[in-house]
């Protein structure tokens, strides 16, 4: 693998051995709130929050903003550089901004983003197109603001946009050599209702996340988790921390992005402990925050080695 150049094709890059294996049984690097490089500071807040954080918010928009979004930015790499180095499952939070009259969905976390879903998803459908051997999963989730109708409209763009790229949720376990063999590139989850009339479309995937703000925390929980046992096909391990407003207000010149490197050396040594595989304690996706600015790619893709049957020399 250390010929992979930013591990743009890293999956046509692993061994033989491992290409005839279910790809839910790989280790897979995965970004949690995706999108979030891109939040626009000066949008709405989104639906679900509380009327008294909106009040406060429009009350005290100029300590409110700056917190909002160093708190709520949880990537700094664009989709097109995450996908080059290495991300194969996107975290996308999608909805429609309020009295938007326009028919454009956004992704958000706390605010929308200032990129529409569409562009961006052509931009992943464009960046697939010369990495034919890559595969990538889109767990698209939240919907806010989405009725029935905007449902099937997006639903129908984006089986326009990836096309025969789109693999359909069948009981036929997925290998990488069987999805090459079909030209199948993207597995898209769709955490809704709306999914059950599309074969298209995969359901939600589970999402392990901890809801803690120390990296012991975090491991603490992702350990209690793989005691009960893996789930069946797709999971993602979440490798990333949380901040209540408590802890906030507590810490006003730290930001996400610290609070991430400062706990990083703690989560890298326990995340190069893991294995992947089909046993009941083994990782499949693994998804963080910032995976740019920290070695996370690499080393989530590096426990694929540990699948590779070791042979020994008989003299």
């Amino acid at each position: 693998m250390d010929n992979v150049q930013n591990y743009e094709d890293w999956m046509s890059c692993l061994p033989e051995e491992l290409w005839d294996i279910p790809i839910t049984n790989l280790s897979i690097p995965g970004s949690h709130d995706a999108m979030s490089y891109c939040l626009d500071i000066n949008s709405p807040l989104v639906r679900s929050e509380s009327d008294t954080f909106r009040l406060l918010d429009g009350l005290f928009c100029c300590f409110t903003r700056p917190a909002i979004f160093r708190w709520a930015t949880t990537q700094d790499k664009s989709i097109e550089e995450q996908l080059s180095m290495g991300i194969r499952f996107f975290d996308l939070r999608i909805a429609r901004k309020p009295l938007d009259t326009t028919s454009y969905l956004y992704f958000t976390h706390v605010i929308y983003t200032h990129v529409t879903v569409l562009e961006t998803l052509v931009s992943v459908a464009n960046w697939l197109e010369s990495h034919p051997k890559e595969i990538v999963i889109l767990a698209c989730s939240h919907f806010e603001g989405l009725n029935d109708e905007l449902h099937e409209s997006f639903i129908l763009s984006l089986k326009k946009l990836f096309g025969l790229k789109l693999c359909p949720c069948k009981g036929s376990v997925l290998t990488l050599q069987s999805l090459w063999a079909s030209g199948h590139q993207v597995l898209l989850s769709y955490d809704d209702q709306a999914a059950v009339r599309h074969q298209e479309l995969w359901p939600a995937i589970p999402y392990w996340w901890a809801n803690q703000h120390t990296a012991q925390g975090v491991i603490s929980y992702l350990d209690w988790q793989k005691e009960l046992g893996r789930p069946e096909g797709f999971f993602v391990s979440g490798l990333n921390l949380t901040a209540d407003r408590y802890y906030i207000t507590l810490h006003p010149k730290q930001s996400l992005s610290t609070l991430t490197l400062k706990n990083w050396e703690y989560l890298r040594k326990w995340l190069e402990e893991q294995m992947p595989g089909a046993n009941s304690n083994c990782l499949n996706i693994i998804a963080g925050d910032f995976v740019g600015p920290i070695p996370f790619c690499s080393l989530v893709i590096a426990l694929n080695q540990k699948l590779i049957p070791k042979t020994t020399n008989v003299i």
